[in-house]
């Protein structure tokens, strides 16, 4: 009882597919051809260069203990960076909530150089000429 059911449906819709089909034009003979592309001439170079367009300085330091690596100092351009595994204290396991391995990077944002302390001194400045001071309003 199925089969002849569906039967009936795909040969309607075969049949109401034909007339769409028939009215579809069969050539694109019509149609104009596509317009001719012209060759264009290459201007100028540009006049604008870019300050530090030039690869930047990378450079990867690693410190290690007995085989293993504590510290990787990475310095790509004007950033620098370090990174430093996070060892578990105590007796946490791999997989515990203490015993997180992921440690974020710390980023250099200013270095201050204590080194040289006369040049952080502030310098005398010569005094300027003052003008004499007014005398007090009287009563």
């Amino acid at each position: 009882m199925r089969t002849p059911l569906l039967l009936t449906a795909f040969s309607l819709i075969f049949a109401a597919s034909m007339p769409a089909s028939a009215q579809q034009p069969r050539g694109r003979a019509d149609a104009p051809p596509p317009p001719q592309l012209e060759r264009l001439e290459e201007g100028e170079a540009p006049a604008v260069t870019i300050p530090g367009g030039g690869q930047p300085e990378r450079s990867i330091t690693e410190k290690r203990e007995q085989g293993r690596v504590t510290e990787v100092e990475v310095r790509t351009g004007r950033s620098t960076y370090t990174v430093k595994p996070l060892n578990p204290a105590g007796s946490a396991l791999p997989g515990d909530t203490q015993a997180n391995t992921n440690r974020a990077a710390q980023f250099k944002v200013k270095e201050f150089d204590l080194s040289k302390p006369e040049d952080l001194k502030p310098q005398p400045q010569p005094a300027a000429p003052q003008a004499p001071a007014a005398p007090p309003p009287a009563k």
